[in-house]
């Protein structure tokens, strides 16, 4: 029981150092398009701003919690669909309270800071109890597991290599 609180609570620092490189992911990326690209409150692009850098920082994120964090070895394309319906709510939605709270003038730090903790927290509830389920650790005991050699085929010889083989044989 110990060495399993141990182990969660190592996943879950895992996580969250994983999720906080994500974050600078996001936040540069995010500060990149605001500040150089001026998709910002000014020009009503914020929305924008905060969908790429969110896209980023989750194709970053899921990439190293699958291998890292979970060691899942479930079938990645299914894993990633699961993944992109969490954000099929979670992006239209930040995305909507962004321009709907920098509309009213909220600053766009601040917001993009609220949606990053949020996303933090539930995206890991959702990994850890959906996503992952179930297959938590299977790459590493798949890892661990003894690899086949693999068997030769014998060949088919025709009947003329065997007479060559045979007559190399007597003598």
């Amino acid at each position: 029981m110990e060495k399993e609180k141990k182990q969660e609570l190592l996943r879950t620092l895992k996580f969250t150092l994983f999720s906080v490189s994500a974050g600078v992911i996001q936040i540069l990326s995010y500060t990149l398009m605001v500040e150089v690209f001026h998709w910002d409150n000014e020009h009503k692009l914020t929305w924008l701003s905060n969908l790429i850098s969110l896209i980023l920082s989750v194709l970053w994120n899921f990439t190293f919690n699958r291998k890292f964090t979970f060691k899942s070895a479930a079938n990645v394309p299914i894993a990633m669909l699961k993944v992109a319906a969490f954000y099929a709510v979670f992006s239209p939605v930040s995305a909507l309270c962004t321009k709907f709270l920098s509309g009213k003038g909220w600053n766009e730090y601040l917001i993009e800071a609220i949606f990053m903790v949020l996303n933090l927290v539930l995206e890991y509830f959702y990994q850890r109890f959906f996503v992952f389920k179930g297959s938590i650790d299977t790459a590493e005991k798949h890892h661990d597991e003894p690899q086949e050699e693999p068997k030769e085929e014998p060949s088919e010889q025709t009947d003329a290599e065997k007479t060559v083989e045979t007559d190399l044989e007597e003598k």
